[in-house]
């Protein structure tokens, strides 16, 4: 029979919300570790574009100066349309203001991953670990992986994406399909590409086109689109030339300067995948915590990417799930040093983990929901609504942008720990 193995904290996936929430944990004086079923970093989707939200959370676990060195702050924010010869709109990125602290930068998955990686204690991650099954052991669960082995725990974390088998243990519906799909892309330029750090948006033509340099050397881009009943949308997924050559298309009437991000791109720096998001009422009707068992990241509010705000907004959730789980855990007792009541122990962090779910579940909703519909604007291809997105969307883009990303997760305050009340 396989050994089962303890660990006081399991986190189930190896993505931006597991790995914050397992360094946030770190920085709070809590061991856990993360179960992701790749073999090795999961850095599809390229880079992600970072707002003043996701910067506070990247300073609360400590790696926020050391990504800033590897990334440029934006500076404007231009939107321009496709079919159209109205000329773009330029937009200064609140330079003065409500939001003249703002602060967006575009930052590679992989060195966001990395920087993590390199301030995790050793043995925190543990690849090829696919979850089969998890069951109830008294005031424990048990984590079955495909391999045979067992894992015992005191709190469940999921941060398994939109797929997620721990979401499934909370009864969260399934993620719908908004009927997009999103091609991503990173362009790496030898001898530099010479952009300005600017957010470069395109409308029309049935598409989203944007592109944001990370770097002096690489450019990240993306083409949102509605794919064609008509299509084979799985065999257009596996075959990177044919998306880049559909961009291509999609987007000939853009700026040269356009045109070269796309063709400058490796194929195998190009993916292509379908955007799903939950419901947003199912967020505030369903469980996002149950007894010692929560989610996080896509797991809690996978959205469409219309507002720059998925990745973001699960490293607000790593560090307010670390927080109220170091809350409860590390809270001081009426015990003795070193005694454990487990009964009030797994009350404290239900508790904690309560706490979690009320303070993200309205956050969750409202992103959620403004993406979708910020989505549906800006792709829209009627006349009244690419009327409107054109003369009067294209200016508040930069603003809206700003407002949602005007959050503050807090920061890691450690408890005292072990001290008597007596």
């Amino acid at each position: 029979m396989e050994r089962i193995q303890e660990h006081e904290i399991v986190i189930v996936g190896g993505g931006i919300a597991g790995f914050t929430t397992c360094l946030a944990l770190h920085r709070m004086g809590l061991r856990s570790i993360v179960l992701e079923s790749w073999d090795s970093l999961r850095i599809s989707g390229f880079a992600l574009t970072l707002w003043t939200n996701a910067w506070k959370a990247l300073d609360a676990v400590g790696i926020g100066d050391s990504l800033r060195k590897q990334s440029l702050q934006m500076q404007g924010f231009t939107v321009a349309s496709l079919n159209s010869d109205l000329p773009p709109l330029q937009s200064v990125l609140a330079a003065t203001g409500k939001y003249a602290n703002h602060e967006c930068r575009c930052v590679k998955r992989k060195d966001l991953l990395e920087t993590m990686l390199e301030e995790l204690p050793h043995g925190s991650v543990r690849f090829s670990s696919k979850v089969v099954l998890i069951e109830k052991s008294g005031l424990f669960k048990l984590i079955h992986l495909a391999d045979g082995a067992i894992l015992k725990t005191k709190v469940l974390i999921g941060c398994d994406g939109v797929k997620s088998v721990v979401a499934k243990e909370l009864a969260f519906q399934e993620p719908l399909s908004s009927g997009r799909s999103a091609i991503r892309g990173l362009a790496e330029f030898s001898d530099g590409h010479g952009l300005e750090p600017k957010i470069n948006v395109h409308f029309g033509n049935g598409v989203r086109f944007g592109f944001v340099p990370c770097d002096v050397k690489c450019v990240y881009w993306f083409c949102t689109f509605t794919p064609s009943p008509n299509n084979n949308e799985k065999a257009f997924e596996e075959d990177p030339l044919r998306m880049k050559q559909f961009v291509l298309g999609k987007i000939a009437s853009a700026p040269r300067k356009a045109l070269d991000v796309v063709e400058r791109t490796e194929l195998s720096h190009i993916s292509c995948a379908e955007l799903k998001f939950r419901l947003p009422w199912n967020v505030l009707m369903g469980n996002i915590t149950k007894d010692n068992i929560c989610v996080a990241g896509d797991a809690l509010h996978p959205m469409t990417p219309d507002i720059g705000q998925g990745g973001c907004s699960s490293l607000e959730d790593a560090v307010v799930l670390a927080r109220c789980l170091g809350e409860a855990i590390l809270r001081k007792t009426k015990l003795h040093p070193g005694e454990v009541n487990e009964e009030e122990e797994y009350g404290r962090i239900k508790q904690g983990l309560e706490k979690y779910g009320k303070d993200r579940r309205w956050r969750s909703f409202n992103l959620i929901s403004s993406a979708f519909l910020a989505g549906y604007i800006q792709q829209s291809e009627g006349k009244i609504m690419s009327f409107l997105r054109e003369k009067w969307l294209a200016k508040y883009t930069a603003d809206a942008f700003l407002r949602l990303a005007n959050y503050d997760c807090g920061d890691l305050v450690i408890p005292c720990a072990n001290v008597s009340n007596n």
